[in-house]
């Protein structure tokens, strides 16, 4: 059984202009000038929103402020060079990141569709009606979904799917499987009763099927990732690793077991550490108007 879907991300970058240099003004008081020092993220952003390299993320770090360009191991020569004018065009950092960006298929638990495997976000629902959330480059591979890889157990079928842009999809249960609110910890389970909002700093883990539970913290917002299949907005970066299979997997609240999001991808693997990307979980309840529990 395939893991859904490893994608090396390769090629090239698309350039804007430089933008206008300001005019020095004479006589600027400390405010004016503390002012004109710090950095217009509105200016970098339209100059970094029309890069389509794939295997490029871009976002403000929070611990230096600055608006900075990432690119993983697969951009070299001519491509990382337009990156580099691209950073400097914009007044961003680049920087490299190790390994390739791609993206990566109880919340947690493996489920199984189109030949291959991903892992469930959380379980949710509308009213009386039961669903599960997943990456939407997971759904958008197959139309049911199934408990094990023989395809014997219908969890149910995929009623919504969004990738790229977004990464997010959602399965409306029509098997009878038990589908508690809880995140499966690899053993053992975690009571899910609701969701928390991501913040720079807050210690959260991930389950997924490949690699079971890991931990660390939340290192970025509002992150744009170009993998090779589309570019995704909005997403939310940690420092946790993450592998094939484990796509789809809920970001949350060890302390609470509140969902912050569902894995979309990253960089690296579990042996030498990486970057992860989730889709904040809110934004997948209101765009379906679902609810956790």
């Amino acid at each position: 059984m395939r893991r859904l879907p490893l994608v090396a991300l390769v090629l090239t970058a698309l350039l804007l202009g430089t933008p206008a240099a300001a005019q020095a003004e004479p006589d600027a008081g400390p405010a004016r000038a503390d002012a004109a020092a710090r950095p217009d993220h509105g200016a970098a952003a339209r100059v970094l929103s029309e890069v389509r390299t794939a295997g490029v993320t871009w976002g403000i770090d929070p611990a230096t402020g600055r608006m900075t360009l990432t690119a993983d191991e697969t951009v070299t020569g001519p491509a990382l060079a337009a990156l580099r004018a691209t950073a400097a065009r914009a007044g961003a950092e680049l920087r490299r990141e190790p390994g390739r960006l791609s993206t990566l298929i109880a919340a947690g638990e493996a489920i199984y569709g189109g030949g291959g495997r991903c892992s469930l976000g959380a379980n949710v629902r509308s009213g009386s009606t039961s669903y599960f959330v997943t990456a939407g480059h997971c759904t958008n591979a197959a139309g049911t979904w199934y408990a094990n890889a023989a395809g014997t157990t219908v969890l149910g079928v995929r009623t919504g799917t969004s990738f790229p842009g977004n990464d997010y999809g959602v399965v409306r249960y029509t098997g009878t499987i038990p589908r508690p609110s809880a995140v499966y910890t690899y053993p053992g389970l975690l009571p899910v009763p609701g969701t928390a909002t991501a913040t720079i700093g807050l210690a959260v883990c991930r389950s997924g099927s490949t690699t079971g539970v890991r931990c660390g913290t939340i290192t970025g917002l509002n992150q744009t990732v170009n993998y090779s299949t589309g570019v995704v907005y909005g997403l939310i970066r940690t420092n946790i690793c993450a592998e094939p299979g484990d796509s789809g997997g809920p970001l949350y609240v060890a302390a609470t077991g509140r969902i912050v999001g569902v894995l979309s991808g990253g960089s690296g693997n579990c042996t030498s550490g990486g970057t992860t990307f989730y889709q904040p979980i809110g934004e997948i309840l209101a765009a379906y108007g679902l609810t956790i529990p």
